[in-house]
């Protein structure tokens, strides 16, 4: 093993021990090894289709029409992801009670299949396996939005009870965080002793806030991530290094089975 993995992998194993309240906070990092590409990095999504803004979404029905269209063709491209590493280690820390919860900003609903329980888990942007209609909150499945897409002509739908705008229930650009989620993952993050930040750049804010909340708090901060962050110098440990692999070596340094 690579002597600085062991090393830091060893570190983090002692942080977590010595935590009563540990939080994990995700990022599209987590999912990668997942095949599920991230936002940013040369390659990633927003590299391909430049998003379209909530406002658009809303006012416009051909933007709505090609917001279906990439997310079918995205859809068809990750339905097979399953949980990674990195997942199935933050369950079997939840489970074991060496994570108190997790707050991710990822849309994927791979933390629910690897077992997370929804009361230890905040989704900051939402989830991408259901819609909603923006106007009576009605929920609908991904089947019914598709069958409905293609019955239309390739037209984004309307919600069958009040004809408001059917949208993934995710949070775009331009559209208001759930205060009741943020909130929640504030008080999280106030109320942790250790927050381990994964997989994720740490420029989108207001998420963006909460390792600094933490770290005001007295928690101690530890930032795992392949590619440089701007809170790296306020972190009490910055890891760089793969998830899966450091994540797997965490686990065999707590003695928490259950993973694979």
């Amino acid at each position: 093993m690579d002597a600085e993995l062991k090393t830091a992998a060893t570190d983090l194993a002692s942080l977590v021990r010595q935590s009563s309240r540990a939080l994990a906070f995700t990022g599209a990092g987590l999912s990668t090894e997942c095949g599920i590409p991230d936002f940013r990095s040369p390659g990633g999504l927003w590299t391909k289709n430049k998003p379209i803004p909530f406002e658009a979404f809303v006012s416009s029905r051909a933007a709505r029409t090609e917001a279906w269209r990439r997310k079918f063709v995205m859809d068809e491209s990750f339905k097979a992801a399953v949980p990674g590493r990195g997942h199935r280690a933050l369950a079997a820390m939840v489970r074991a009670g060496r994570l108190a919860g997790i707050v991710t900003q990822n849309i994927d609903n791979l933390h629910q299949v690897s077992g997370v329980p929804d009361d230890r888990l905040v989704e900051l942007h939402g989830n991408g396996t259901y819609a909603t209609c923006l106007d009576c909150a009605r929920r609908y499945e991904l089947t019914w939005v598709k069958a409905a897409f293609d019955a239309g002509g390739g037209a984004a739908p309307d919600c069958t009870a009040c004809g408001g705008p059917v949208k993934a229930a995710t949070i775009s650009f331009g559209q208001a965080m759930p205060e009741d989620k943020m909130r929640l993952a504030l008080d999280w993050s106030v109320e942790a002793d250790l927050f381990i930040a994964i997989g994720t750049s740490l420029v989108v804010h207001p998420a963006a806030g909460l390792p600094v909340a933490a770290k005001r708090s007295g928690a101690r901060l530890v930032i795992i991530n392949r590619e440089a962050t701007p809170l790296d110098e306020i972190a009490d440990l910055v890891i760089s290094a793969d998830i899966g692999t450091l994540l797997d070596q965490l686990m065999e340094h707590l003695a928490i089975a259950g993973v694979h």
